[in-house]
């Protein structure tokens, strides 16, 4: 009978993850190269397809090509820093 004093290896063995086991607990680990991008892509896939929808409806709409197009470039600007931020974990000291 063992007591709560010692403990052996297998023990210790037995509470560790299994290698490509899920874990709840732990955060979010990055992949290779220090970059999350499928938590990236995930977070910015929705803003970007609500911006670029916005983009169609407003030319079936019959406004101005020109004015549907104007708005492109800041929805892609802050898509892709967006991106950056979420890959990076730029914000990860702050939260």
């Amino acid at each position: 009978m063992r007591s709560s004093a010692t403990t052996s290896a297998d023990d210790e063995a037995e509470d560790a993850p299994v290698e490509g086991e899920f874990d709840p607990d732990s955060p979010l680990q990055p992949d290779a190269g220090g970059r999350n991008r499928k938590r990236a892509v995930l977070a910015v896939l929705p803003f970007l397809s609500i911006g670029l929808l916005t983009v169609v409806f407003l030319l079936q709409w019959g406004l101005e090509p020109l004015w549907a197009f104007a708005i492109l470039p800041p929805i892609l600007f802050c898509s892709l820093l967006a991106y950056m931020v979420f890959s990076t974990d730029f914000l990860e000291d702050r939260t």
